[in-house]
């Protein structure tokens, strides 16, 4: 069995995620999300879709990222 390093559980059907180089175990997708994600720079949540980014920050969603005086994101990919 392998311990979770977010909440120390002791799980026989723990997983690994592997990034960056680093080795991560955790019991759930929910302590993986917790420790993996991002955090958005405006409102805090933790960003497990594709998100926005603008100038090197990372936001949930567009409207976070216009909050922050961002102009020209958007959520919807528009076709042409």
């Amino acid at each position: 069995m392998a311990r979770c390093e977010v909440c120390g559980n002791d799980y026989d059907l723990a997983f690994e995620v592997h990034a960056q180089g680093a080795v991560h175990v955790f019991d759930s997708f929910e302590c993986a999300i917790h420790r993996m994600a991002p955090v958005c720079e405006h409102c805090g949540c933790r960003i497990i879709g594709h998100g926005v980014q603008v100038n090197g920050a990372l936001y949930c969603c567009a409207h976070c990222a216009r909050s922050v005086g961002a102009t020209t994101v958007r959520d919807r990919a528009e076709t042409t």
